[in-house]
């Protein structure tokens, strides 16, 4: 799904549901938002993109209809308004023109009923209290004599609301549509969640999660069922669109409970109270759980990917440096699009060694991206002759030329930069503003310089086990990381080495801890203070980098929001004084 784009969105709920149809489904379900894409973000606030929305989703149901797909139950997220609110007025605490997150259930061309997100999340990536007014109920809908009630997203992951009220509502499934967007181990922690939900529902659960990138987002699919004792039945893969298919053995509704709990209204809908003729099932599938190295780099893959493709993007364009950092940026944009789509730029200065232009050519003959060599030298020269440039202005005006040259093959051909750079750096500084920072998006993001060499030790493992040639070059990975702008520079000139950079990052950036803090925790006062005041002047730099794939708990710019203007300031060694 992409944001924004209603009409394309609709083509695919209308395909995907007469595959679900083809396959003998009753119900198929749509990921939260799936018609207008997730997240709109302030789209939510555009009137025309709410009427746009309301309309759409009728027309859907009616085309579903004409399409001879009417008699399968369709529910699928979109845009909607809250009722009784006239558009256009202003209220206090609430967005203009009452926006709601909601699900509609399709059935027979008509949008029969709708359900209202109610616990709208304003924490992390997320800001839904600017864009949403809450609902309050919890839409039950029998279907072929089944009580099925349905949730959207946050519900589930939150204490109270419609979830808490499925087993005074006697449900035999909770379905649950998402737009749930990943970060590292999080499929560990929906799991636990959905066992738990189903236990205290009483009921089967079906969770139904997004796949794709959409800007720093990336939603891994992972769609689950479990039975009324919350084991796991059936798993789907992460990253991979598709449809799971999956039969399900449901107790019969009796009765119709009613009533208001906790704040929560119970409202029922029927459309057959007859029970489907018995058949036999097939068996369910559990996709295997990805590893954590898999699971990453399958994160950036797909985000790169939706990114170049959502953006009309045809190629990519990187900077090669022979180092591990650009090798694995490479690396991921010839999984992601395609080698023929890769254009690698090798420009070598006076200060290139010959290890780093030949494991440059290296990486390009291995995976069969297109390769160029540009130096740089005498564009760099007239610069110094007439600036009389120096120390770190020398180099950064290296770095500097090096972009000029990237961008302008950009604006000739039409490809989409990428930045080179990773977590550990950008968290630092340790970057050049209109250098190496320049680019469209920046795959290695959130990604630290200890998960780089990490992620590019699994891809050439991986490659290997598969039979195939291992794209990175080893030299790439095993030698010591150098920005090479001035004669022998290595990081470690200017940085503690990238383990203990890393582990200190950690406390601070993702943790959020305070130098006392970290001083307490083992780490030498002195380089806490340097570090972070490194961290926190650099904050003007990452406001100015590309976006990137969100990996962590804590990715800079939608999770991580300080003041470029600053004076707070932490000395470790005062701390470490008392």
């Amino acid at each position: 799904m992409t944001v924004g784009d209603i009409a394309g969105n609709a083509d695919k709920i209308v395909a995907w549901t007469r595959n679900a149809v083809e396959q003998g489904a009753h119900v198929v379900a749509f990921p939260e938002l799936g018609l207008t894409g997730y997240p709109v973000e302030d789209l939510a606030l555009r009137a025309s993109f709410v009427d746009a929305s309301q309309g759409r989703i009728h027309d859907l149901a009616q085309r579903l209809a004409d399409e001879g797909l009417g008699e399968i139950v369709v529910v699928v997220g979109y845009l909607d308004r809250a009722g009784g609110t006239a558009m256009g007025v202003d209220r206090l605490g609430r967005p203009k023109g009452s926006p709601t997150n909601s699900a509609a259930v399709i059935h027979r061309g008509r949008v029969v009923t709708s359900a209202v997100k109610h616990h709208l999340p304003n924490y992390g990536v997320f800001d839904e209290f600017r864009h949403f007014v809450p609902g309050n109920t919890l839409q039950v809908i029998r279907i072929h004599g089944i009580d099925v009630a349905l949730v959207i997203c946050e519900d589930l992951w939150q204490d109270g609301g419609p979830a808490a009220v499925t087993h005074e509502a006697g449900a035999g499934l909770l379905l649950v549509i998402n737009s749930s967007p990943y970060e590292a181990n999080k499929d560990d922690t929906r799991g636990d969640l959905v066992r738990r939900r189903a236990r205290e529902a009483g009921c089967a659960l079906a969770y139904v999660n997004l796949v794709g990138g959409q800007d720093e987002l990336v939603f891994d699919g992972d769609s689950l069922v479990t039975d009324a004792d919350g084991k796991v039945f059936a798993r789907a893969p992460q990253f991979e669109q598709g449809s799971m298919i999956v039969d399900l053995d449901l107790p019969a509704a009796e009765g119709t409970p009613e009533g208001t709990y906790e704040g929560i209204e119970i409202v029922h809908t029927v459309l057959h109270e007859d029970p489907v003729e018995s058949y036999d099932a097939m068996e369910p599938v559990i996709a295997p759980q990805l590893s954590d190295e898999a699971e990453m780099y399958g994160a950036i893959v797909t985000g790169l990917r939706d990114y170049v493709q959502k953006n009309g993007f045809k190629s990519v364009l990187l900077g090669l440096s022979g180092g591990i950092d650009s090798s694995l940026v490479a690396a991921i944009a010839c999984d992601a699009i395609g080698a023929e789509h890769v254009f690698g730029i090798s420009n070598p200065s006076i200060y290139s060694s010959d290890h780093s232009k030949d494991d440059a050519a290296e990486l390009a003959a291995r995976t069969g991206l297109n390769y160029r060599v540009v130096p740089i030298q005498p564009m760099v020269q007239p610069f110094l002759d007439t600036l009389g440039l120096t120390g770190l202005a020398e180099e950064n005006l290296q770095a500097r030329v090096r972009a000029v040259v990237w961008m302008g093959l950009s604006n000739a051909d039409g490809h989409l930069v990428l930045a080179c750079g990773n977590k550990s750096e950008l968290s630092v500084g340790y970057s050049t503003i209109y250098g190496d920072a320049v680019g469209g998006y920046a795959p290695l993001k959130d990604l630290p310089k200890t998960l780089v060499w990490r992620l590019a030790k699994w891809r050439n493992a991986d490659a290997k086990e598969k039979g195939q040639q291992p794209p990175i070059p080893e030299n790439s990975i095993a030698k010591p990381p150098s920005a090479e702008l001035r004669p022998g520079q290595q990081d470690t000139d200017s940085l503690p080495p990238y383990d203990l950079l890393d582990d200190m990052l950690d406390d601070y950036v993702e943790q959020d801890r305070g130098s006392a803090e970290l001083v307490a925790a083992g780490f030498d006062a002195e380089l806490v203070t340097k570090v972070i005041q490194l961290v926190d002047r650099a904050e003007y730099k990452r406001r100015q980098y590309p976006p990137g794939p969100k990996l962590t708990h804590k990715a800079f710019g939608r999770d991580r929001r300080l003041p470029i203007t600053n004076a707070w300031r932490e000395d470790a060694r005062k701390a470490a004084e008392h």
